[in-house]
């Protein structure tokens, strides 16, 4: 049977937490000062460590300077809010989850039901690292270099802590594979993992898809609709293109990460929910604040933990990696291995790969088609820094450029280079999507705020 400690001075309020954790099958003693919390460790060790921050001797976080009495204990802060300051504080000194006063028993349940030995996750992280180096995959991520390494760090890091994330990187960087791995090797891993893509909701809809609905709340709603909230307690919600999300639902979901209640749409009720939330942007999160897409005080609540993802181009080590690997899964699906030539790896290797890893993956799965025999060739691969199926070189006198003046905002020099750039690839949106390092979604999404501004302006590409 597991054992929980209690640090916590006001008796009461102990007292009535001790009941609640041995209903879920836990012992439990209680602590009121850090002396005898001390005392409490001697006796025996507790799985969990229930930690209030104000006690009479002391901050609770003191026992973390004391890493051989809390190393491979769980510890749970009991705060009066889960504030910026704390979150950053607690990450650092490797805090595992919060509880915010007064203590809601559906919360408490959650926090239980994770307990797990910090020294289990540090031998995950081990094992994930042998195979990296045996085979050069950490989890579902493949890659070897410098640039994947430290991002492989910086997951384990913060994968056993309950901080939310801010994952930033081009489109097809592999931010939804992070955010995955982060789920899976953190202590919410037997609950679910949702993925949800702000800009492929409808504005009209998106509430009610995070929120969901109660019978009745607008034109339409047969039934109760529960949003992904609901559907994920106890797990993780991963918010790609949050740069996408309107600013009215930006203002509810930042009560969401300050309060942990939310309402659905048409309800008058609070619901508390138990998520932990990573979010993604292939935006750069301060020229998104500039352009009115994120709400600062949004943007500082989910940077608690930046990762940076490196693209594609900065890690030409790992292209031939990632390349093999793609093929090896391909191959085993079509029933037939091929393999690459020396000259098409090193083909793959000078590409510029505007699209990351996403496009290498639809390079290999069309070369893959195309090739007749059990080897693909060069002709099949793109070449120098071309993107695959770039069309002829522009005409003399056609435009490779554009001129933004000093001054202009953010928003209309993007508009000004997305704008340009579909115009010299003849308003083939694939292609500038790649170019630009956007997702598809994102360019047809700028493409109808743009028509919505000038109408006639973008209004046929908008709607293609």
């Amino acid at each position: 049977m597991s054992h929980a400690l209690i640090v916590e001075d006001d008796r009461d309020a102990a007292k009535m937490m001790a009941a609640l954790i041995a209903e879920e099958k836990f012992t439990v003693s209680i602590a009121g000062s850090l002396k005898e919390a001390r005392a409490q460790f001697v006796l025996q060790h507790p799985d969990v460590v229930l930690l209030d921050l104000q006690l009479p001797d002391g901050s609770g976080l003191k026992l973390f300077e004391e890493p051989d009495l809390v190393g491979n204990t769980e510890v749970v802060l009991i705060t009066g809010h889960a504030s910026l300051e704390t979150s950053v504080q607690a990450l650092r000194l490797g805090v595992a989850d919060y509880l915010i006063k007064p203590i809601n028993f559906k919360h408490l349940q959650g926090v239980l039901s994770r307990v797990m030995r910090p020294s289990e996750l540090r031998a995950e992280i081990e094992t994930l690292s042998d195979e990296l180096q045996a085979s050069g995959h950490f989890g579902q991520l493949w890659g070897r270099s410098n640039p994947m390494r430290a991002v492989y760090e910086q997951i384990s890091r913060v994968a056993g802590t309950a901080v939310t994330v801010l994952i930033t990187g081009e489109s097809g960087t592999g931010k939804e594979v992070v955010a995955r791995t982060i789920h899976e090797l953190s202590r919410r891993r037997s609950k679910p993992f949702l993925a949800v893509n702000c800009g492929a909701i409808s504005p009209h809809l998106i509430e009610s898809e995070i929120f969901g609905h109660e019978k009745g709340s607008f034109t339409g709603a047969e039934r109760q609709h529960l949003g992904f909230f609901e559907r994920a307690n106890g797990g993780t919600l991963f918010l790609d293109e949050i740069t996408e999300m309107p600013q009215d639902l930006q203002v509810k979901l930042l009560r969401v990460l300050e309060t942990g209640t939310f309402m659905r749409v048409g309800s008058t009720q609070s619901l508390d929910t138990d998520v932990r939330v990573l979010a993604a942007t292939n935006r750069v999160p301060e020229g998104a604040i500039a352009a009115g897409k994120l709400r600062e005080d949004l943007y500082y609540r989910l940077n608690v933990f930046p990762l940076s993802l490196p693209p594609l181009r900065d890690r030409r080590d790992d292209v031939g990696l990632l390349a093999n690997h793609f093929l090896a899964e391909i191959g085993k699906k079509e029933g037939q291995d091929k393999r690459f030539t020396p000259a098409g790896i090193a083909r793959l290797e000078r590409y510029d790969w505007p699209g990351n890893v996403r496009e290498l993956r639809n390079v290999v799965q069309r070369a893959y088609v195309m090739s007749p025999g059990s080897t693909i060739e060069e002709q099949w691969l793109p070449s120098g820094g071309e993107p695959a199926a770039r069309e002829p070189a522009p005409r003399a006198g056609d435009a490779a450029s554009i001129r933004i003046p000093i001054g202009a905002s953010i928003a209309d020099a993007e508009k000004t280079l997305i704008l340009a750039t579909l115009a010299h690839y003849d308003h083939h949106k694939e292609k500038t999507a790649a170019v630009l390092g956007i997702s598809l979604k994102t360019l047809y999404n700028r493409l109808r705020e743009y028509a919505a501004e000038s109408p006639g302006e973008a209004l046929d590409d908008a709607e293609d």
